[in-house]
């Protein structure tokens, strides 16, 4: 997989790469997603404390994953909460995503594939689980487009919305790597490569 596009600074250290995976790409991403989630089933996380379910559905792949319950909170692990097994690898085909857009010498080891169904939305939030924040935050859209949202290190800070289209790939580290991010709304009828009008959201991070 290979650029396709130039890129666009959204805010300091946030830049989107518009239309970086062509449609075969895409459609190549999506079996291959299909696969790992054979082994690796998509489950709903739960928020700490209140354990009130998320909108979206989740997996991952790499030596970590990524997940959140009631009783253990915000982490990262290295097996599947629901079937106890390791988390499938991240393909070569991802990693190569990141070598090409992330400027870090180490690879990713979660993958967060999130499943947008089309009233699923995420609010504002850090990534801040990782004992690693020299590294970027690679994020892969496929499916219909959102509204992201991204702002500064607080919560008040002012944000930006951009529209992530299938394809899409945006990168944030830098300045912006504890900036506070979100997806407002899946926006229906932008794209025919997932039923539904569903959305998914890879994120690769370096967690230690």
């Amino acid at each position: 997989m290979t650029a396709t596009s130039a890129s666009l600074t959204i805010t300091p250290g946030c830049v989107l790469y518009p239309g970086f995976l062509p449609r075969t790409d895409q459609e190549a991403l999506v079996a291959t997603l299909r696969d790992a989630a054979r082994s690796a089933p998509l489950f709903t996380p739960e928020m700490p404390r209140t354990g009130k379910p998320f909108s979206v559905r989740m997996t991952n792949m790499g030596s970590l994953g990524w997940v959140s319950d009631k009783s253990g909170g915000y982490r990262y692990q290295p097996l599947h909460p629901v079937t106890a097994q390791p988390w499938p690898k991240i393909p070569d085909s991802i990693l190569s995503i990141w070598q090409q857009v992330a400027d870090f010498p180490r690879p990713p080891e979660a993958c967060l594939v999130n499943y947008y169904g089309p009233e699923a939305k995420m609010g504002l939030h850090q990534d801040r689980d990782e004992a690693d924040f020299d590294a970027p935050v690679v994020s892969i859209s496929l499916g219909s487009s959102c509204r992201f949202r991204i702002g500064g290190t607080e919560r008040r800070d002012k944000t930006r919305s951009v529209e992530l289209a299938s394809g899409d790939v945006l990168v944030f580290g830098g300045p912006a790597r504890l900036a506070f991010h979100g997806v407002d709304r899946i926006i229906p009828g932008t794209s025919t490569l997932l039923p539904d009008n569903g959305r998914i959201n890879l994120t690769l991070r370096r967690v230690t």
